[in-house]
């Protein structure tokens, strides 16, 4: 406002920009080229001994790694990326190098843009080195300028490291974000192999969003340069939620150049394959308004013959400059850098390895050890995003069922959130479907068992911890209006109501809002239970579904020791009243004959009935008869039976969610039919529920069979040989959340990482096959073994103290079990010590 009036502003003479620095002339190429000398090529060391190596990669030998062996001819058949996050910010990165990152939630505030495109992998951020003297230039990643040999691509625990040789040059580069401040780094280290003194630059290339949709916010950022710090930062002053965020990149050496202009960096007719800015001298410094916003940053150096260099790029955000300039100058020295790699590590190890197993299966072993709970905390807890959904917002159900897992080696994560969760809770004891932060705005809807799942997960949580404290914890309910009767669901910003409550009330308040029932006493499945495609099933309020009966059942059950505990004799007694009904009234009308029906259409038709012609048997209802302990006699072993004859495919490596598919059901189930006959819900493999199955035939006694299945889903398994890699094409290190049953992609893995697959896989493992049941200071040890288990392993830590314990599995049939402690023969639940000594337990099947 001291500039003039707003009518002098937009009519003053504008001042032309500073001309582009002059490109290369074809004649200064070809002389550097003439004069650089010789071209030493140097190959790839192979030296790697890989577990489960399928021709592309495999696991290093302590299975903590993902080694890729990337060259023009030997690509992966899909993205395999790698989640790098902290609780407030992260990136994904693919093997190819293609990035995106984000800051505080990863669809509302993107800082560079997310593509999902499995075939071209697209990238919004860019690396380029480039000799000085020829202009040659490359990427020290596969893309998007790939040199024309190899590379070496690591996907680890929190980092990525990419290597490769070309130009008588040798690269690393390795990415990895802080676990405690918002930065991404990319520390390059550089080896001059030529014989000759080296001229090179790097160039780091992020084109901004700082929202959604780049196409949506790019005319509102404005890019500055700050030439004291040498930090070129962008912000949009119109990101209402994120308002005065500022995305910023520093590097370890004074920048040579810069530019805000990503339209002079490309150029009009160009890509990022070969963008316009690598044939000109250095970046025009352009910052400023009214560009196609990027943040483009150019660093020189020189390299004498076997000499090395380290540089540093670090890429972040700050809640104002002040920040900004904090982390510019933290993350500029290189010694800062390795300490905070080696922190990136070490959370990481302490994190993954509180449990440590040792069975005959090392595809087991591996996934358990680290993998699954990897791919729960990094993707869905922290990130809550992945190359196939970049979802930023909380799922109510979703991420408490992560917990579940989570309890054993970060129980103060699980209770934060089970706090978080009971805040997004409505008066009536209804839920948030999912929520995005930092806002809370969000989608009310109609599905029956989001609100069940705080209960159920809070008894879960004080069983393993012995925190019953957490119930008096007080937390405010959400208002807004009812959703009315014509109305699925409503996307809206709610209100904090004016009353609260502990979370014990929470729960209760969730218990009696789901005790609904139709006419055959089941509970109303709503817009849908835990299969939300299944929406239209009771659009109109009359549906009820039998598998919400079964997970109500052993809620209530599970509840009703809490309300007994807390002396609410009320509440004890509802529980109770309330799961002898359900009992009675599954097996009166839920059993079709030889199977558990799935529910019942508004119009009291049955669905997964041998009279449907389409999904006949599902498989959730026939595995939580036996998870909940509510069915009786000789029918929850049926149903499972079932289940192996109907849905599992040996030949496809997968077990159907169940089937036939939809196609041309009426009544309609609702969008589920969406998706093509055998893809995803519709018919395919739902790991959720194929871990469900394998966990209930363990229960059974089944052992053999159950861990049949458990290699048959096993993403190694999936991946272990060339022409396994070929069908699945997935990445054999995470879990995917679906795998085709349709005759054209029969066996071929579905959308990976954002899935809460990974955290059942490790909770079967661990819980239900290592019968692991940790209960605050006490371990109770059930192992359900299979016959080519003679004998495993498990190490873990409670607190600060170090238990290794032995499971022998003598195969005798109702022999009686001997557990050792120390040498010492004891009997029941094993009482667990503090004292910083290091224990053995031996257990004698």
């Amino acid at each position: 406002d001291q500039a003039g009036s707003l009518a002098e502003q937009i009519n003053a003479e504008r001042v032309a920009p500073a001309a582009l620095p002059k490109g290369l002339s074809t004649r200064e190429l070809a002389r550097r080229k003439r004069t650089r000398g010789p071209e030493i090529r140097h190959q790839q060391k192979n030296a790697d001994e890989l577990f489960s190596d399928n021709g592309i990669g495999g696991f290093s030998q302590d299975g903590r790694e993902y080694v890729m062996r990337l060259d023009a001819d030997r690509t992966t058949p899909m993205p395999w990326v790698n989640v790098l996050a902290n609780p407030d910010f992260g990136t994904l990165v693919s093997e190819r190098g293609s990035a995106y990152t984000w800051s505080e939630n990863a669809h509302e505030h993107r800082l560079t843009p997310w593509f999902n495109d499995p075939v071209s992998d697209p990238t919004g951020e860019a690396l380029y080195i480039r000799d000085e003297l020829s202009g040659e230039y490359w990427s020290p990643t596969p893309a998007p300028r790939p040199t024309q040999g190899a590379y070496k691509v690591r996907h680890g625990f929190g980092y990525s490291i990419f290597s490769t040789s070309a130009h008588g040059i040798s690269s690393e580069l390795t990415v990895f974000v802080a676990s405690d401040e918002p930065v991404k780094i990319l520390l390059l280290k550089l080896s001059n192999l030529s014989g000759r003194t080296r001229k090179l630059s790097l160039t780091a290339y992020f084109e901004m969003v700082l929202g959604e949709l780049r196409s949506r916010a790019s005319n509102q950022i404005v890019s500055e340069f700050d030439a004291t710090n040498g930090i070129l930062y962008g912000h949009n002053v119109f990101a209402a939620d994120f308002r005065g965020r500022i995305a910023f990149v520093s590097a370890s050496e004074k920048p040579s150049s810069f530019t805000g202009d990503r339209t002079e960096f490309i150029g009009r007719n160009s890509s990022l394959n070969c963008p316009a800015a690598m044939d000109r001298r250095e970046l025009s410094n352009q910052v400023g308004g009214l560009f196609d916003p990027c943040l483009a940053l150019q660093v020189s150096c020189e390299l004498e013959p076997g000499g090395t260099k380290e540089l540093a790029l670090v890429f972040g955000v700050g809640r104002d400059i002040q920040e900004v300039r904090r982390l510019g100058r933290q993350f500029r020295s290189l010694a800062h850098l390795q300490v905070a790699f080696t922190n990136v590590q070490q959370m990481w190890s302490q994190m993954l390895r509180r449990i440590q197993i040792e069975t005959p299966d090392q595809a087991i072993n591996v996934l358990a050890n680290g993998w699954l709970l990897y791919q729960t905390i990094a993707s869905r807890i922290w990130g809550r995003s992945g190359f196939y959904q970049s979802g930023g917002a909380y799922g109510f159900r979703d991420q408490l069922q992560d917990m579940m897992a989570v309890v054993y080696c970060a129980p103060e994560m699980v209770r934060a959130h089970i706090l978080r969760c009971a805040g997004r809770q409505f008066l009536e004891g209804d839920v948030q479907h999912w929520w995005h932060p930092p806002s809370g705005r969000g989608v009310r809807t109609k599905i029956s068992d989001d609100y069940l799942w705080l209960p159920f997960v809070t008894e879960h949580y004080i069983r393993v911890t012995g925190d019953w404290a957490i119930l008096s914890e007080e937390r405010p309910y959400l208002n807004a209006k009812p959703l009315p009767d014509s109305t699925e669901s409503d996307y809206s910003l709610p209100l904090l109501a004016e009353e609260s409550g502990d979370l014990y009330d929470h729960c209760v308040r969730a218990l009696k809002y789901g005790l609904k029932f139709g006419t055959h006493g089941l509970p109303l499945i709503g817009c849908g239970d835990w299969n939300d495609g299944m929406n239209q099933v009771g659009l109109h309020g009359k549906g009820e579904s039998v598998w919400l009966a079964f997970f109500l059942y052993q809620t209530l059950e599970k509840f009703a020791a809490i309300a007994a505990r807390r002396s609410d004799p009320a509440v004890a007694e509802m529980c109770g009243e309330q799961t002898g009904l359900l009992k009675q009234n599954i097996e009166r009308h839920g059993w079709d004959g030889a199977w558990y029906l799935r529910a019942f259409f508004d119009d009291g038709s049955p669905l997964g009935s041998s009279e449907n012609q389409e999904c006949q048997i599902d498989s959730l209802p026939q595995s939580w008869a036996v998870l909940s302990g509510a069915s009786t006699g000789n029918r929850a072993k049926q149903g499972m039976d079932a289940v192996y004859q109907r849905l599992v495919s040996g030949d496809l490596g997968l077990i159907k969610l169940f089937e036939p598919p939809f196609d041309k059901q009426l009544p309609h189930p609702g969008y589920i039919r969406g998706y093509l006959p055998g893809v995803r819900e519709n018919g395919g493999q739902y790991t959720h529920a194929a871990v469900w199955a394998i966990m209930a035939f363990a229960q059974l006694g089944e052992h053999d069979r159950a861990l049949e299945l458990l290699t048959l889903i096993n993403p190694i398994h999936h991946s272990a040989t060339a022409e396994a890699i070929a069908r699945y094409k997935v990445e054999p290190y995470v879990v995917a959340a679906d795998v085709y049953a349709a005759p054209t992609h029969g066996g071929r893995g579905g959308w990976t990482w954002y899935t809460g697959s990974s955290a059942w896989l490790y909770r079967s493992i661990v819980e239900t096959f290592l019968g692991f049941d940790l209960r605050e200071n006490h371990l109770i040890l059930t192992p359900r073994l299979p016959s080519a288990w003679p004998i495993l392993r498990i190490n873990f830590s409670y607190k600060e103290t170090s238990y290794k314990v032995t499971i022998k599995n003598e195969g005798k049939v109702g022999g009686a079990m001997k557990t050792m402690l120390d040498g010492l023969e004891i009997c029941g639940p094993i009482s667990l010590f503090d004292d910083r000594q290091e224990h053995h337990i031996v257990l004698e099947l």
